[in-house]
């Protein structure tokens, strides 16, 4: 796409906001570590650093807006107590340091918000409140208890204070590798990119800012480009699953970033694994969107100096576990073949001594007799295996052909 235009109005969060920003809230959080990759670097082509804000006691970035605003409140305002509508990282954040404050929080979810992050967010102290089927829903309740008793609203992303508390995240990157001269960073509502463009723009030297988005939700990328494409369905990245970015942040990205990129949900996959495989820790699909993007686009970051947050490290261990056996899946080194037999005594003895002879794992066998296309003598078996790679699987497969059997592998979307 195009460079987004770069006018220079008045906005409403400055450098100056961040720096004290960033003083305020010195030593109440992690200072987390800004590492570089020599593997991720050789496999996409670009210098990688990584960010790891997966670190944070909440093990996401947004601890830094949600404390940067809590300690701005008037002391009736934090006696009274604030209120946020979110199912995910920004009321952790919130309800984490309102604690540490003694500041009383109340946390509007949905009604079928997962029970495990409803526990996490009360396991901070934050009092949890049901309401609606939809985000929407329970935002408008928030603001409506904000109204009745006098809460402080939170919001998530669209505020000067949350803005300014998420740009520290690029402050503490510059301060660990002056060099970096582009940033790769996951939009959601836009928090976040805000903070860490106004922070590059401030650097002594050019810095390209990237904005990555999911291509099932590119609401900023809509918002700054004038294309309407849907906002909607199942992402890996339901971080920054936002339908509509906010006002400011929409307006300081226009102002400030150069590019948005959209992502795969095959890229988010191979991202999440990636990092669990190479560096050994764990990110959720919005905190793997920036490297997804050097993987979907490596001529546009080639030879460039990257900064990476890894945002957030919030996923469901039954989502990873399934995230990581379908890219061993697509890699060849687990396999599902499908074979056709002939329903006759020592047929599956004669296809197994073919797995071992090419020394490939078994590890379930599916008989399928009844519900079958084929003839009653027919007989289809699903083989699940392990290899080496998928040149390994090639010669398995190639070895069962040469056998005379008729062999498929099952494979994924």
């Amino acid at each position: 796409m195009a460079t987004l235009a770069k006018p220079s109005p008045a906005l409403p969060v400055t450098i100056d906001d961040v720096r004290a920003a960033a003083m305020r809230i010195e030593g109440a959080l992690v200072k987390t570590p800004t590492l570089y990759s020599r593997t991720l670097s050789q496999l996409t082509g670009a210098e990688v650093y990584l960010k790891f804000e997966n670190l944070q006691f909440t093990a996401a970035y947004k601890e830094r807006g949600a404390l940067n605003t809590l300690l701005q409140l008037s002391d009736e305002a934090k006696a009274k107590g604030v209120i946020a509508a979110s199912a995910g990282n920004h009321a952790q954040g919130l309800a984490y340091h309102g604690a540490r404050l003694g500041v009383p929080v109340t946390i509007v979810m949905p009604r079928h918000t997962p029970t495990i992050k409803v526990m996490q967010t009360q396991s901070h102290g934050a009092t949890v409140v049901l309401e609606g089927e939809t985000f929407d829903a329970a935002y408008a309740h928030a603001r409506t208890l904000e109204a009745e008793r006098g809460y402080t609203f939170v919001h998530p992303f669209d505020d000067p204070m949350i803005i300014a508390g998420q740009g520290t995240t690029a402050l503490e990157m510059f301060e660990a590798e002056p060099r970096l001269d582009t940033l790769v960073i996951p939009i959601g509502g836009g928090g976040l990119i805000s903070g860490c463009a106004i922070v590059a723009r401030a650097q002594d030297h050019d810095v390209e800012v990237v904005g990555v988005e999911a291509e099932l939700f590119p609401s900023m990328y809509n918002r700054v480009n004038g294309t309407q494409y849907p906002c909607e369905g199942d992402t890996l990245a339901e971080g920054i699953a936002v339908k509509e970015p906010g006002g400011i942040t929409a307006q300081i990205v226009e102002a400030l970033v150069d590019d948005i990129q959209l992502v795969s949900e095959r890229r988010l996959e191979e991202a999440v694994s990636l990092l669990l495989q190479i560096e050994k820790t764990v990110v959720e699909g919005a905190g793997a969107a920036g490297l997804a993007a050097l993987l979907q686009h490596p001529e546009r970051f080639a030879g460039k100096t990257c900064g990476i947050i890894l945002c957030g490290g919030n996923i469901d261990t039954h989502l990873l576990a399934n995230v990581l056996l379908r890219d061993l899946a697509r890699s060849g080194r687990l396999a599902r073949l499908r074979i056709r037999l002939k329903d006759r005594p020592g047929a599956l003895y004669n296809v197994a001594r073919i797995f071992d002879a090419q020394q490939v794992n078994i590890i379930e066998v599916y008989h399928q007799r009844v519900f079958t296309t084929l003839p009653a003598k027919g007989l289809v078996t699903d083989i699940e295996c392990e290899t080496r790679d998928r040149a390994h699987l090639d010669r398995l497969i190639a070895a069962l052909k040469a056998e005379g059997y008729e062999v498929a592998p099952v494979e994924l979307a």
